[in-house]
């Protein structure tokens, strides 16, 4: 018997550098399509990294109304628009509670260009001459407020702001005011826009971003030997997210159902992950253990497979401890990086990818990794290279993992 209190996702919104609505973000995320590109948002002459994943085309004055959109930072516009778009796949728009609707979007950095101009004219114009809403335009919480503000919601508004982790912190905590009663509806989701000189530089400077230039679209190469570090990448997701009882009261249609959290720390690193993968590994038990999933009937495992040593092979033991071993790599479910599409969308990571998981559940489809030309040893997974696969599985898990050391896992499940 279904349980009418689960959680369960009925609406579906992204803006990515493969496609500026959810339809055609699936069928190139199926399809293999690589985002990179050289960078266009500045001049990147002297710059070690010249690549990115930019979201092209996009034009907020498209999506929403044009006045409203000069208010907003990028981040809040492509967040606003992937949260319109999630209410109309729902069958919500115009017909939400303002009481009983609520936002969780997060960010994990909020808006540096505006940051970096601010900064600028201050160095060359000095006091008093900057713009009087620069603050409230940086700040990470306000994607959530616009959301609130373009849909008249009245119900708790918030914003999760954890590094890479970001996306599905804002989906548990979602999921946390739903079971509390607070909210009947919940926005969930993540937002990120950085691709300005400050934070490239800054990320060149840790070495953690891919340096082949000549190749963007070959540059991401999740689990590959050769790679080089990832891409970064700028999007937005947002999820709707209500009980059971809710969404089949109205006649909903069903993605998948959000059955289980899993989120710890590793306390050992403000950078780097912890070498065995313990504790992301902790994350994905727990999430399992939420959902009451054994290891066995997961089906796909949506990576956070940034494309840095580290990472994936960090990545690869957790796997390996929870659901088999490197001597056995069969027991494990396949795995792939939509990373190496995308690039690496920071604080909309996570979100990103649990749209596509509760995708994959819902068409049985499971998309691929690309560049994967030399599999790494040290990566020993069935990470479904090159091609997609029609996989129809009962449950996944998606996994995003953050600076800091922080872990967060969501255990999917299919509908019916």
């Amino acid at each position: 018997m279904r349980n009418p209190d689960e959680i369960v996702i009925t609406g579906i919104g992204t803006l990515t550098p493969i496609g500026l609505d959810r339809e055609t973000f699936w069928t190139n995320l199926c399809a293999g399509t690589s985002g990179a590109a050289p960078i266009t948002a500045f001049d990147t002459e002297g710059f070690t990294t010249t690549i990115a994943c930019e979201l092209k085309d996009f034009k907020a004055g498209d999506f929403m109304d044009r006045k409203n959109a000069r208010k907003m930072s990028r981040f809040s516009q492509i967040a606003v628009c992937s949260a319109l778009e999630a209410v109309r796949d729902a069958g919500l728009e115009g017909s939400l509670d303002p009481l009983r609707t609520g936002c969780v979007m997060g960010s994990a950095a909020g808006d540096y260009e505006i940051l970096e101009k601010q900064f600028a004219i201050l160095q060359e114009r000095g006091p008093g001459k900057g713009h009087p809403l620069a603050v409230p335009r940086i700040i990470p919480n306000m994607a959530a407020g616009n959301i609130a503000i373009e849909l008249g919601i009245h119900g708790p508004n918030m914003a999760a702001l954890s590094a890479c982790a970001t996306g599905v912190h804002s989906i548990a905590s979602a999921m946390n005011i739903i079971r509390c009663g607070q909210a009947d509806v919940m926005i969930a989701g993540g937002t990120e826009s950085t691709i300005t000189p400050l934070v490239v530089d800054a990320y060149s400077c840790m070495r953690v971003l891919s340096t082949r230039n000549d190749e963007p679209q070959k540059a991401s190469r999740p689990f590959d030997a050769d790679r080089d570090g990832f891409v970064i990448g700028e999007g937005a997701a947002s999820l709707i997210l209500e009980k059971r009882s809710h969404a089949e009261a109205r006649g909903a249609r069903i993605y998948a159902v959000a059955a289980g959290v899993g989120m710890t720390a590793d306390a050992s690193s403000i950078a780097a992950p912890d070498e065995e993968g313990r504790w992301a590994a902790l994350a994905m038990k727990q999430a399992l253990a939420e959902a009451r999933l054994p290891p066995e009937e997961i089906g796909y495992i949506n990576a956070h497979g940034t494309s840095t040593k580290a990472n994936d092979r960090t990545e690869t033991r957790a796997i390996l401890s929870v659901f088999g071993s490197s001597e056995d790599c069969k027991k494990t479910p396949p795995v792939s990086s939509n990373k190496s599409m995308i690039g690496h969308t920071l604080g909309a990571a996570g979100a990103v990818e649990a749209a596509a998981t509760a995708l994959s559940l819902y068409h049985g489809t499971l998309p691929p990794t690309i560049n994967q030309d030399t599999p790494d040893p040290d990566c020993p997974l069935d990470t479904i290279p090159g091609t997609a696969r029609e996989a129809d599985i009962k449950a996944a898990l998606t996994n995003s993992f953050g600076f800091g050391g922080q872990n967060a896992v969501l255990a999917l499940t299919k509908e019916g």
